[in-house]
């Protein structure tokens, strides 16, 4: 696979050398002169000094034949630029953009960037997975969607303990997909009852999430 990193900060280098690690061609397209040269020096001659948010530039570094552009600068503005360019002036296979503002997720994905890379919402996510029992864990976003895929410890007290799914009052556009239950996975059925314990595995949307938190974890 041939693989374009544009930027060479530290989330680039570790990329590239991670892919040349595992036997893609990979260039790093780095805007810093004295940067590119300390790339080389560490990597080799995989490196070409220049602007990636330039169409010349990704010509040069060969994005007509690119299995996939990564845009990896400290800059959202110029990660939206640089996948857009590749996309639509040279038909890159895939693009994918590493992004500061989780905020700028949508409309990335509404530009048609394949997929994005956000450092903060990873983080949070680890934070939020240590928050007390009360709180949705989120697991996953679908692409291109206003879907999340969430998870729900029941615990004593709460008011969907015992009863059966069919009998508990979902939002609309919320659904459990599956339960996990003594580390097994149960398909939920309408009559398939709620235990203490159980983790339950929902999709919802971000409008409907704090009314699945009400319907799954609140209290008798």
């Amino acid at each position: 696979m041939y693989v374009i990193v544009a930027g060479g900060g530290k989330v680039g280098f570790y990329l590239a050398k991670e892919l040349i690690e595992h036997g893609h061609e990979v260039l790093v397209v780095e805007s810093n002169s004295r940067r590119a040269a300390e790339i080389e020096a560490e990597l080799g001659s995989i490196v070409m000094f220049g602007a990636a948010d330039e169409a010349r530039v990704l010509r040069e570094a060969g994005a007509e034949r690119a299995d996939l552009v990564c845009a990896v600068t400290g800059d959202d503005e110029d990660n939206l630029v640089i996948c857009q360019v590749a996309k639509a002036r040279f038909h890159t296979g895939r693009v994918i953009a590493r992004i500061n503002n989780p905020k700028n997720a949508e409309i990335f994905h509404r530009l048609g960037i394949d997929d994005t890379v956000s450092a903060t919402e990873v983080v949070l996510s680890v934070i939020e997975q240590e928050l007390p029992r009360q709180h949705l864990i989120p697991l996953l976003h679908l692409r291109h969607t206003d879907v999340e895929v969430v998870e729900a410890i029941v615990e004593e007290g709460s008011n969907v303990a015992g009863r059966r799914l069919r009998d508990i009052a979902l939002p609309r556009e919320c659904t459990v997909a599956v339960i996990l239950r003594d580390e097994a996975a149960i398909f939920p059925q309408p009559d398939t009852p709620v235990l203490v314990g159980d983790a339950l595995i929902a999709f919802t949307t971000s409008g409907n999430e704090a009314a699945l938190r009400d319907a799954l974890l609140g209290a008798d």
